[in-house]
């Protein structure tokens, strides 16, 4: 009989328990519960409901018991990155946490620099700032005095507190920690000069853990409410990047990869993180991945652009499915026009049709009025953008690649698979769509002692799911398209 692990994946918007059905020669997935992450809008900030997500959990819980019994060895939760919450001395929620594209965030990172240079940040922590640094948002309450801060004793990161309410152990993961701007890369450690630095209570940066640590047994409250055993609860690859980075699988020396979603994220595999000048002044991050790895990387902007121009014709009436938007980018004229993905105005949600066409008006480019040539300069700008940061990963690393590995759910829009194999100029291996919920499964595996190591967990992957490849096409007029796609960014901040 095969062995069930579960997988609880959280993105921002919505949430899955998965299922790997395994007797470790292949890994087959079954979704168990699908459900809805919506953030919610108050007079205070906009904000998460982790109760809400823990009651989802208890209910995927309950129906994998149904669907399995006694087969389940282990449960762990991946999420998106930055976002925490407060816990006071008796262990008890302060409040409900902010979400990180909340406004409070603005202005902070000026301040913080004046209490600490960014290149000095930067060489504690390896992140850059941006909006979305849990610094940003920890200073934010800070300034405001916000009474939760004063009163906290513990912080943990969204994985790390539904952990805690699931096993009763609070401990910070290492992998999610990572991406707040306040851990140390090299030490594996809180960076405490920065936390220092931007006057935040010490106290509540307490035990972090490595990947594939045992939280704990579920609590016997869970268990009599799921009717699942005490199984051991992972603090798995907890950041859902570093997740999906872990579920590629990765051979020989093209540690090249993208994980494509709602953020399209591109970086290398590496050892040791790197914090050059050259690296910080192009805008590259270091966060920590599985095994010690370390993940290199630049964000870019993804699959929000095309989400957002989809939720934006559905409140207009036309509530087109993904099939009719790939139909309708592949049947647009290519290389109309481009934008910049990462321009600050489309970070945040509201007509992004409109605000496509209007970058393309100011900067006196053809305005795409259909729906389709909208999305083909969604499409294309986002591979050409690929480039862009390609070329400055090649710089730094002192070599060339032969192939990118791609996966999570980005890669099942074939057209900008394509066009990242063109835009790039090399292969771009494609697989698997689940490569999150995947890198999550495997460390649960290599932690229960039923898979040796990384390599092991990858080599599963690989036999378990279908792989696309995509060879590079029409170089001549990808190029030409570069070249203009780089006098349109010329020196804006954002590149």
């Amino acid at each position: 009989m095969k062995k069930v692990f579960l997988a609880v994946d959280l993105g921002a918007g919505s949430g899955r328990v998965m299922a790997a059905k395994t007797d470790f020669t292949r890994i087959y997935l079954e979704e168990v519960h699908r459900f809805d992450n919506p953030g919610t809008d108050l007079p205070g900030g906009a904000f998460w409901n982790p109760l809400g997500l823990y009651r989802e959990i208890l209910e995927g819980l309950r129906r994998a018991h149904d669907r399995y019994g006694e087969r389940i060895v282990s449960i762990g939760i991946d999420t998106w990155g930055c976002d925490h919450g407060l816990l006071d001395a008796n262990g008890e929620l302060l409040g409900l946490p902010h979400q990180y594209r909340d406004p409070r965030s603005e202005g902070m990172a000026e301040v913080m620099h004046e209490l600490m240079p960014e290149r000095t940040i930067y060489q504690h922590s390896g992140v850059r700032t941006l909006f979305y640094n849990s610094s940003l948002h920890l200073l934010a309450a800070q300034r405001a005095s916000s009474p939760a801060l004063a009163q906290a004793r513990t912080l943990l990161f969204m994985p790390d507190l539904l952990g805690y309410w699931l096993t009763g152990r609070a401990a910070v993961e290492r992998t999610i920690a990572s991406t707040s701007q306040l851990l140390d890369p090299r030490t594996g450690d809180w960076a405490r000069e920065v936390i220092g630095a931007l006057g935040l209570p010490q106290q509540i940066f307490g035990e972090i853990v490595a990947p594939g640590t045992t939280l704990g047994p579920l609590r016997t409250e869970v268990s009599k409410q799921t009717g699942v055993p005490a199984i051991p609860v992972i603090a798995t690859a907890c950041h859902d990047t570093a997740s999906a980075v872990a579920g590629i699988p990765m051979t020989g020396e093209d540690q090249l990869w993208l994980s494509s979603g709602t953020w399209s994220i591109m970086g290398l595999e590496t050892r040791q993180p790197i914090t050059s000048d050259e690296a910080f002044e192009l805008g590259f991050s270091n966060e920590l991945g599985v095994t010690g790895t370390v993940r290199f990387l630049k964000n870019i902007a993804g699959l929000w652009l095309i989400q957002e121009c989809k939720r934006q014709w559905a409140l207009d009436g036309d509530d087109l499915d993904y099939a009719a938007i790939d139909e309708l980018a592949g049947e647009a004229e290519p290389f109309t026009a481009f934008i910049d993905p990462d321009d600050p105005v489309f970070a945040s949600p509201g007509d992004m049709p409109e605000k496509i066409r209007a970058f393309c008006e100011r900067t006196g480019q053809p305005v795409p009025n259909k729906k389709g040539t909208v999305l083909r300069v969604a499409t294309e700008s986002l591979a050409l953008k690929y480039r862009v940061v390609y070329d400055r990963i090649r710089a730094m690393a002192g070599r060339d690649f032969t192939r990118l590995h791609a996966g999570g759910g980005g890669i099942k829009n074939e057209l900008l698979s394509q066009a990242t194999a063109n835009a790039l100029g090399i292969t771009v291996v494609a697989g698997p769509v689940e490569a999150t919920s995947c890198g999550n499964l495997i460390t649960q595996m290599i932690a229960t002692g039923h898979l040796p190591d990384l390599e092991a967990g990858r080599e599963l992957i690989r036999r378990s799911f279908e792989f696309r490849t995509f060879v590079p096409e029409d170089a001549a007029a990808w190029d030409a398209a570069y070249t203009r796609f780089g006098k349109l960014l010329g020196d804006r901040p954002s590149c």
